[in-house]
């Protein structure tokens, strides 16, 4: 079948479709199927934990500062 043969409806999903592929492609997470080692799965969970119980964190500013990462 050719593009000409499409009605408007048929033109407008593989253009819709053909979209999304692409997006998909772009913006889909390249880590998505890696498995998270387990002792740094703890240590994200205890920060969240920290966040959700109001802890302090350290600033982002130091921790640019200790790393020498420019703003």
């Amino acid at each position: 079948m050719q593009v000409k043969d499409l009605t408007v409806e048929q033109l407008q999903t593989l253009i819709r479709n053909t979209v999304d592929e692409r997006l998909n492609e772009y913006l889909a997470d390249p880590d998505q199927e890696k498995e998270i080692k387990e002792l740094f799965m703890q240590s994200l969970l205890n920060v969240r934990k920290k966040r959700m119980e109001g802890r302090s964190t350290i600033p982002a500013s130091e921790v640019y500062k200790k790393y020498g990462i420019r703003q």
